[in-house]
């Protein structure tokens, strides 16, 4: 008889948790497991605005699949649709080539996509952080606005170059501006034609407080590190405009400005949409094993499912969070097993064991198993986290290498040109115009329920 097909789609926390789980509870002749992602890697999120910042290189970050797993089956590509009926995943590959890969189990991790609202401008003008394509473009456009700068005599020129906005007061957005702060700043003895106090960065949210998840006593911790470091951190406020040289702020505050970071939270992956099951702020709903009701063999997990969070109660779903993204893309594996052996599912529990932020340098605020932590001892916390989290040693030994020649070397304040004559857009990087609506999907599917 054939093996059984599980396909899992998305090479993230939890998508690469769930593969590799699979390859250890399942015997080669037990299961054919696929998985499907656009890249060979899988991105470590948090350290992102580290690699924007010039701190770590782009590959410190992007754990290799192939390391990691050894009879996954890797399809360059992403998934644009699935057809529930037939069984079948349409992925469009990396060639643009449209495939149909048929499965037996499903377990679909594709993340989240940058969240954005009907501002206008903003799609023009703002830039994202939820890709490695787009801290590296990031870095490369901040650093062009220092050496334009440098080469201007024409001081309104310079106050827009030099002005810097980073709309989002998550973890996200928080490390973004403190990491590349520190970045415009450790620059100035590289420029000395630089004026120091034409640079300013801007933190703005709609919330009227910092990381709220972080509680009251570190936010304003955070917030204070922030502003001694110059640093304006403004609640309460969102961007009413976006202009290629300008930011209007909904206080009425217009800015010279030539950088909008916009990390204004995120959304489930539109894929979700193309089951036709139901969601919760488009996050697939799902039981407490992680399988989607109604669906035979479909299981979803991670920031695109809203999965019950057994450990708070009361009616809560799990936060798109990398720590409950791993650990569920474990517990998504053993469920696949049970049923493909006939055994029982077992529920997802787990306890948030705290949370960490690293600012750059020896600012840090963490909250680990409920202790609230600041300064240098946070920092430790934060950044053994992160080497603890990181899936192979070759990437915790770049990492720390990184960390260590960073400190005693500083930066070189490199550019490598990454699409210096065209602006990117917001959405340029994460393609959500590639996925298929019902009627597309069922047309690919077609010949397949015809064929059976």
């Amino acid at each position: 008889m054939d093996r059984p097909r599980i396909v899992v789609v998305g090479g993230g926390f939890a998508g690469l948790e769930c593969a590799r789980r699979l390859e250890r509870l399942l015997g080669p002749d037990e299961a054919q497991i696929s998985l499907v992602t656009p890249f060979g890697y899988s991105l470590y999120l948090p350290l992102l605005p580290q690699v924007a910042s010039g701190v770590l290189t782009p590959q410190s970050v992007a754990v290799s699949l192939r390391r990691v797993l050894r009879r996954t089956s890797v399809i360059p590509g992403g998934a644009i649709g699935i057809d529930p009926q037939a069984k079948v995943c349409v992925v469009r590959k990396t060639t643009d080539e449209i495939v149909n890969v048929e499965y037996d189990y499903l377990v679909l991790s594709p993340g989240s996509i940058t969240r954005s609202f009907d501002i206008p401008g903003l799609e023009e003008n703002a830039r994202g952080m939820k890709t490695l394509a787009e801290a590296a473009y990031l870095r490369d456009h901040v650093i062009a606005q220092l050496d334009l700068a440098a080469n201007s005599t024409d001081r309104a020129e310079q106050e827009s170059r030099l002005q810097f906005v980073v709309v989002g007061g998550g973890y996200a957005g928080t490390e973004t501006a403190a990491c590349l702060q520190r970045l415009t700043t450790g620059a100035l003895k590289r420029y000395p034609r630089l004026d120091p106090s034409l640079i300013k960065w801007h933190l703005v949210d709609i919330a009227p407080k910092l990381m709220p998840e972080l509680g009251d006593e570190l936010g304003r911790k955070a917030m204070t590190m922030l502003r001694r470091r110059g640093v304006e951190v403004a609640l309460g406020v969102s961007v009413a405009k976006a202009a290629p040289e300008s930011v209007t702020l909904t206080d009425g505050r217009e800015l010279p400005c030539r950088t909008l970071v916009w990390t204004a939270g995120v959304a489930a992956s539109p894929l979700m949409a193309t089951l036709g099951t139901e969601t919760v702020k488009g996050r697939l709903v799902v039981d407490p094993s992680m399988e989607v009701p109604g669906l035979d063999g479909v299981f979803a997990l991670g920031d695109a499912a809203a999965v019950p969070d057994l450990a708070r109660g009361g009616g809560q779903i799990c936060a798109p969070t990398a720590q409950h993204s791993q650990r569920q893309g474990k517990a998504v594996a053993d469920n696949v097993v049970a049923v493909l052996r006939g055994q029982e599912t077992r529920p997802y529990v787990h306890k948030d064991l705290g949370l960490v932020v690293d600012l750059g340098g020896t600012d840090a605020v963490s909250r680990p198993l409920g202790i609230n932590l600041a300064g240098l001892p946070a920092q430790a916390v934060a950044r053994g986290y992160h080497l603890m989290a990181l899936r192979t040693n070759v990437a915790k030994v770049r990492v720390m290498t990184n960390w260590m020649l960073n400190a005693t070397a500083g930066d070189d304040f490199v550019r490598i040109g990454f699409l210096t004559r065209r602006p990117a857009r917001l959405r340029d990087f994460e393609y959500t115009d590639a996925y298929l609506t019902a009627e597309q999907i069922r047309e690919h599917t077609a010949p397949l329920a015809t064929r059976s």
